[in-house]
């Protein structure tokens, strides 16, 4: 059996590393580089390129070209590659491929096994789709861990007699995961954590694109949103010019002819301060208060109680990140990991202790946590009243796994011979507004009148991060469970619905927002809460998210006939 591995898959860049003499030693690729681009190509010739190769043809081969796949697994979209369609695990295998590789070579040893790193927040679905792309280039995925937690293991490798509560702020380029945990006599206990799949240094880019863009368009009345060549050189400038600003006030950018202008090529030049880009990008930093108090508040902990913040990811290296966190926490974060490669390197300590490579004397146990609340949809009653799509958590956040957690049902019809189980994974109360995982039926239930049969449906969670789930008939002992299918399961968009108040067309339905709003905290909505917290919630999200009139004005009547019907019912 071959050496195992640890992989760090990022949205920018990826990197690989194995533990050598009690040390993780990242692994140079066949440039000498030890980091390589997440980019693949197409080459003219036919051949699949990985890395600088590929994000060398970025600027004359688009269309043959892939960037940031990360950001789609597990969302059953597909890429483009020189005419073909692709899926995000198969590009991901590429670069483990290209990874794995590089590793043999460099080693001089069989590479069949890896531990691969996944940010804390990613979901079930997204798990299984990095499982799936280790499949694919031909490896065994022997564990997931996720990112803070192999951040902190790069830390705690030669600090664990500390005792000390630790908070990982870890923004990359497509990801940002807040995790706290808590270290003491060689334990790392994770205790909660918090994130967004949707925020890192590539939308810094598009801001700072955006803005380029604008300040081109005002000068010379030409709109360059549909010239794929001039786009890609634009981000490649916009991503030199975000990193140098991280170490000096201003950065002079020129691109010679970037576009044509009356048939005459014309550059684009301009001069961005540090003052600019932090004003393009501050409230999407700022927005991630979110994310670290929801963290702090499910481990139970103050602000003040944090012994050590550590930043990884390679934009915790703009200066307003660090101002940020040392303000939101009180605390000046410390540089006590390298920000591009602690997440690489504590894959390959967890790839060590799976392969007892760890020195005895340095034992270290680690545990984590399911980032995301688990359960199925139920049929409840409130004040009597049958209440359909009710989300039941049976995996709540945070809780510490592996975990197997179980509860048990009646039947709701007389005589009921099956049950349909379906699978979510959110926070919302109503079951459909989550993400929907899968569902299987268990046949067989005796006949009997309802309520008196009862179905035990469990949930196992396992150090990977992955669910299983089964439902048994408690009389009987009959089982079914599910292999939850993940390949095109479209994941629920996260949209923040904060601002809708300030959205387009959002005047025409304040109003009935906010009767219904007072409905519910007055406790007038009884039975119909459920319905009315969904709709009131459907609708601002899709005024944030620019939803069409007709969509709109169809929920809020909706909501109309539900507070009208309370409205009429007599009191009892």
């Amino acid at each position: 059996m071959g050496i195992i591995v640890g992989i760090d898959l990022g949205t920018s860049t990826s990197e690989v590393a194995v533990l050598t003499d009690g040390k993780p030693f990242v692994i140079p690729n066949h440039l000498g580089e030890y980091i390589t681009p997440s980019v693949v190509g197409l080459a003219e010739d036919g051949r699949i390129v990985v890395g600088r190769e590929a994000s060398d043809q970025l600027l004359l081969r688009p269309d043959a070209t892939v960037i940031e796949v990360k950001r789609l697994m597990g969302s059953g979209e597909t890429v483009t590659m020189g005419g073909k369609e692709y899926t995000p695990q198969q590009i991901s295998s590429f670069i483990l491929s290209y990874l794995v590789d590089c590793a043999r070579r460099f080693l001089g040893e069989d590479v069949d096994r890896a531990v691969i790193t996944v940010p804390a927040y990613f979901s079930d679905v997204q798990r299984r789709a990095t499982v799936e792309a280790g499949e694919l280039a031909g490896i065994r995925v022997e564990r997931i861990i996720n990112e803070p937690t192999a951040a902190a293991l790069d830390y705690g490798l030669d600090h664990m007699q500390e005792c000390r509560n630790i908070l990982v702020y870890d923004l990359g380029g497509g990801t940002l995961d807040v995790t706290v945990l808590e270290m003491f006599e060689g334990v790392l206990d994770v205790k909660a954590s918090s994130g967004n799949n949707r925020l890192g240094g590539k939308d810094f880019d598009q801001r700072l694109m955006d803005y380029l863009a604008g300040r081109f368009t005002a000068r010379y009345n030409v709109d360059i949103s549909s010239d794929k060549r001039a786009l890609m050189r634009l981000k490649e400038a916009a991503e030199k010019c975000k990193i140098d600003l991280s170490v000096r006030e201003e950065h002079h950018l020129l691109l010679p002819f970037f576009a044509r202008v009356n048939d005459n090529p014309v550059s684009l030049e301009e001069s961005v301060s540090r003052e600019t880009l932090e004003s393009l990008i501050k409230d999407l930093i700022d927005s991630t208060t979110a994310q670290i108090s929801l963290a702090l508040a499910d481990a139970r902990l103050t602000a003040s109680e944090i012994d050590l913040v550590l930043l990884v990811g390679g934009s915790t290296r703009i200066p307003y990140v660090r101002r940020f966190i040392e303000k939101t926490l009180g605390q000046e974060p410390r540089e006590l990991v390298d920000p591009d490669l602690a997440v690489v390197r504590g894959a390959a300590i967890q790839a060590g202790i799976l392969d007892d490579r760890l020195d005895p004397g340095r034992d270290i146990v680690i545990t984590d946590v399911c980032p995301y609340t688990l359960g199925t949809s139920i049929l409840s009653y409130v004040g009597g009243f049958p209440v359909p799509d009710v989300y039941d958590v049976i995996i709540p956040r945070n809780v510490t796994i592996p975990v197997v957690k179980e509860k048990i049902y009646g039947t709701v019809a007389d005589n009921q011979e099956a049950v349909e189980i379906n699978v979510y994974q959110g926070e919302y109360a109503k079951a459909s507004h989550n993400n929907y995982l899968g569902k299987f039926m268990l046949t067989g239930i005796p006949p009997a009148p309802a309520f008196r049969e009862k179905i035990a449906v469990s949930f196992a969670y396992d150090v990977n991060g992955i669910l299983q789930v089964e439902g048994r008939i408690v009389s009987t002992g009959k089982k079914a469970n599910i292999t939850i299918e993940t390949t095109g399961v479209k994941m629920v968009s996260e949209i923040d619905p904060a601002g809708w108040e300030k959205a387009p067309g959002a005047r025409r339905y304040k109003a009935i927002i906010k009767k219904a709003s007072r409905m519910l905290e007055s406790g007038e909505a009884e039975y119909r809460a459920p319905e009315m917290e969904s709709l009131v919630r459907k609708i601002k999200t899709g005024l944030v998210r620019g939803d069409s009139q007709e969509t709109l004005d169809a929920l809020k009547e909706e909501l109309h006939e539900i507070i009208y019907e309370l409205a009429e019912e007599p009191d009892v």
